[in-house]
């Protein structure tokens, strides 16, 4: 049997990439590097908005878990690419976030309690 190469199929050329691959990996690094200049950014201002008093504890942990909140998206958005889902990842992100309001408004009403009993105070 006769193995010789096909010289009718070009060969592939490994080491010139294509024009269309390389701009638009220079647009994915570059949409990459602008989020990471954001969350380098929100972690200046949540270490600076730590020294500012806003008048309550609750009002601190607000304000750090509103900057929290906003990175938490970008990282969600762009490096998770949920930017281009539909459908039902948007339901469980609804569903998600209901359940973490619900668990916050329980914790918040726990300091409400009238009844502070503890079987550690006898």
């Amino acid at each position: 049997m006769d193995h010789s190469h096909d010289s009718a199929k070009p060969a592939v050329d490994l080491h010139t990439p294509d024009p269309a691959v390389v701009k638009e990996i220079k647009a994915s690094f570059k949409k990459y590097f602008y989020v990471l200049l954001v969350l380098i950014f929100g972690t200046i201002i949540t270490v600076a908005v730590s020294y500012v008093d806003f008048g309550s504890h609750a009002y601190n942990l607000a304000v750090g878990l509103a900057i929290a909140t906003f990175k938490a998206a970008c990282v969600g958005l762009i490096f998770m690419h949920l930017n281009h889902e539909r459908g039902l990842i948007y339901k469980f992100l609804i569903f998600t976030l209901i359940f973490f309001a619900s668990l916050m408004f329980l914790t918040v009403l726990h300091h409400y309690d009238p009844i502070h009993f503890s079987f550690y105070d006898k």
